[in-house]
């Protein structure tokens, strides 16, 4: 696809392909991006849109199946019976699994941008983007430990 990228973080990754769209190059169109998708899909890959990435896997598994093998196998923690304990922070539209799953999902801003794309949304979203909006969710979460308040969304 002209104008997009492999991922500066690619060599790490294991199991997936990453097509960056907007991170270290300048932003590609929504077109362009569905456009990288059906490449994926029509070699029989899954493909997935993320913030700044589209992500490419042969198999059938996502962030929820993932994660349901990584709490159980690296830390004996069954999901279904903890979920209601277990906060999801994300950003995007491969977040939609996560969201759907657990109650205490939360979106960082930049989630609005794929409001129409989201089959599951997050029940709250922060008021700021990215890397501020989780330290939103990390402070609220800290004056609520403190203080014995209740966060609500978009204050801090």
């Amino acid at each position: 696809m002209p104008g997009a990228a492999i991922s500066a973080d690619q060599a790490y990754r294991e199991a997936d392909l990453a097509i960056d769209y907007c991170e270290d190059i300048p932003r590609l169109s929504p077109d362009a991006v569905a456009r990288i998708v059906a490449l994926f899909e029509r070699h029989g890959a899954t493909a997935k849109v993320s913030s700044i990435h589209v992500n490419g896997w042969f198999g059938r598994y996502d962030k929820l199946s993932m994660a349901r093998r990584l709490l159980a196998e690296a830390f004996a923690i069954d999901v279904d019976a903890m979920r209601a304990e277990i906060l999801f922070v994300g950003d995007s539209p491969n977040d939609g699994p996560m969201f759907g799953f657990f109650p205490n999902a939360v979106g960082v801003a930049n989630v609005l941008d794929f409001a129409d794309s989201l089959g599951h949304k997050p029940r709250w979203v922060a008021s700021r983007r990215g890397a501020a909006g989780f330290a939103e969710l990390a402070e609220a979460l800290l004056a609520a430990r403190g203080g014995g308040g209740t966060w609500q969304p978009g204050r801090s």
